[in-house]
């Protein structure tokens, strides 16, 4: 009866420390999850923006003349934006409507309201990035939180060592296990800290302000036209 007794406790004992674990896990989870998918939204809105650069690069006619844009912007090589300069442009973007007397004109206005357009949306990207890097830390910070808590080790020796009859430590739980086993099973259950790069979100270009680079934009636009006259005529019409 008393062995019964014993036998009972120990088993509801365990019962509810798997049950708080689990229970705290599967919060961990649906958090990493929610944080995957604000992840996915962040990588999409990246595209939304790398279209307007990409329209930007278009505009550049030549690849000598996205070298300089790329300069004036301060764009790195072998970046998520790098590689927008060099995607394909297709008009997945709001259209910019321009008037001016001239071609020239037409042309110049036309790259300055496509950068102002790319740096509201940068600027909004920011935003979400930022965002994402909050919910990130705070995720991280649950997860150190949960293995503080819930040491798996420390589970599975404590109700390795509730029971102490011999032949139902085999019935239980916990006592299956050999050391290496168990190693395994807390590295295989172990719920890793979660990095940006991880994410694969890129961070947000720290684009200057369209007033602080009208000046070398228009002469970049005047360079191109110069240079370029006949291509520019052709995308204008």
């Amino acid at each position: 009866m008393e062995d019964d007794l014993v036998t009972g406790l120990t088993r509801q004992v365990k019962e509810e420390v798997i049950e708080n674990y689990l229970l705290e896990r599967r919060i961990i989870d649906l958090q990493i999850e929610n944080l995957n998918r604000q992840a996915d939204e962040t990588r999409r809105q990246a595209w939304v923006v790398g279209r307007r650069l990409a329209r930007l690069s278009f505009l550049m006619i030549h690849t000598d003349m996205q070298s300089r844009l790329k300069e004036i912007l301060g764009i790195g090589t072998g970046y998520f934006w790098a590689a927008c300069l060099n995607v394909k442009f297709k008009r997945h973007v709001r259209l910019i409507r321009i008037r001016a007397l001239t071609q020239k004109g037409k042309f110049r206005k036309l790259v300055l309201k496509s950068y102002v357009r790319l740096h509201h949306h940068m600027t909004q990207y920011k935003l979400r990035y930022d965002d994402l890097a909050c919910e990130r830390t705070a995720v991280n910070s649950n997860i150190d939180s949960f293995h503080r808590n819930f040491d798996l080790l420390t589970i599975l020796n404590f109700i390795r060592g509730l029971d102490m009859q011999g032949i139902e430590k085999k019935k239980i739980l916990g006592d299956n296990f050999t050391a290496k086993e168990m190693t395994e099973l807390d590295k295989n259950l172990y719920i890793s800290s979660i990095s940006m790069e991880k994410l694969n979100a890129p961070a947000p270009l720290a684009l200057p302000e369209s007033g602080s680079v009208r000046e070398e934009l228009t002469r970049l636009c005047d360079e191109i036209f110069q240079r370029y006259g006949t291509e520019v005529k052709k995308i204008m019409r």
